[in-house]
C-alpha cells in the first residue's frame, strides 16, 4: 500500500485540477453509520421508499421523523475524522480545488474545507413544504431531538423539511452541476468512502475520467467503478488520506 500512496501523492503534486468525491463512508469513522453495509447500514431494517422518499414525507412525515431523529443526534455530535481533515489540508496546500460529498453530514465544512459541493444536501436548512420558506435548521433542531414532535413553519404552520434530497427528489440543480462542471474540468480525482451505488454521482468517476483525468479510488469494499481507477486502494479512508497528505507534504 505504501507504494499506491506515494503514487497518489505524486498525482496531487503534479496536479493542476484536483477535486474529491466523498460518501458515507468517510464519515463511518465519525460515529455516522453508512445506508447500505450489513447490519449497521441505515436501511438494513427500513424500507427507504417509506421513510426517506419525498411521497413518503409528504404523506407521513412523522415517519420520516422518527427515522431521522438518532441519526440527526449522531450528525450533530459528531466531530471531522482525520479523513476529513487530510481533504482540508490538501486544499490548505492548494492541492485540491473541490470536495463533492454526497453526505448530509456537513462535516467537511467542520474540517475547515472550504469549496464543498453538497449534491445530496444538508441539515443545516429546512423548507417549509407550503410556503417554501427557507430557515436555518438550528431554531428547530433541538427542540425535534428533545421531544421527537415534527418542525412547523412559524409563518403558515405547514411542515418543514430538512435540506436533504430524498427518493423521487431531484438533485439541486446548482450544486450538480457544479459537481459535473468539476468532474469534467480536473485532472485527478479522489473518490473516498463511496460505494458508487447511486446515480448521478457515480457517473462522476467515469465523466472525469472520459476527459482525461486519474481516478484514485479509496474505500474499503470494491466498487462498479473500480475498473476505471489508476490507483485503487481498499483500505480505511482515515488511515489512508492522512498518508497521503503527509508523504505530499514531505516532498
Amino acid at each position: 500500500m505504501r507504494q499506491n500512496i506515494r503514487a497518489v501523492a505524486d498525482l496531487f503534486r503534479s496536479a493542476r485540477h484536483a477535486v474529491a468525491l466523498t460518501g458515507a463512508g468517510i464519515s463511518t469513522p465519525s460515529g455516522i453509520p453508512d445506508f447500505r453495509s450489513a447490519e449497521c447500514g441505515l436501511w438494513e431494517n427500513y424500507n427507504p421508499a417509506e421513510v426517506a422518499s419525498l411521497y413518503g414525507f409528504r404523506t407521513h412525515p412523522q415517519t420520516f421523523y422518527d427515522w431521522i431523529r438518532p441519526l440527526a443526534r449522531l450528525i450533530l455530535n459528531a466531530k471531522p475524522n482525520d479523513a476529513h481533515l487530510a481533504l482540508s489540508r490538501l486544499e490548505q496546500l492548494g492541492r485540491l480545488q473541490a470536495v463533492i460529498t454526497q453526505n448530509i453530514d456537513m462535516l467537511h465544512m467542520r474540517a475547515g474545507s472550504r469549496r464543498v459541493i453538497e449534491v445530496h444536501g444538508n441539515l443545516r436548512e429546512m423548507t417549509c413544504i407550503s410556503c417554501f420558506q427557507v430557515y436555518d435548521s438550528i431554531a428547530f433542531i433541538e427542540p425535534f431531538l428533545a421531544t421527537g414532535a415534527i418542525p412547523h413553519c412559524p409563518q403558515c404552520g405547514g411542515v418543514l423539511k430538512p435540506n436533504v434530497i430524498l427518493f423521487g427528489e431531484q438533485l439541486p440543480v446548482q450544486e450538480l452541476i457544479a459537481a459535473q462542471q468539476a468532474a469534467a474540468r480536473c485532472d485527478v480525482m479522489l473518490v473516498a468512502g463511496s460505494s458508487l451505488e447511486v446515480a448521478p454521482a457515480c457517473d462522476l468517476p467515469l465523466k472525469a475520467r472520459q476527459h482525461g483525468a486519474a481516478v484514485v479510488l479509496v474505500n474499503l469494499e470494491k466498487t462498479p467503478v473500480d475498473y476505471a481507477a489508476q490507483i485503487v486502494i481498499h483500505d480505511d479512508v482515515a488511515v489512508v488520506l492522512p498518508q497521503i497528505v503527509d508523504v505530499l507534504e514531505a516532498g
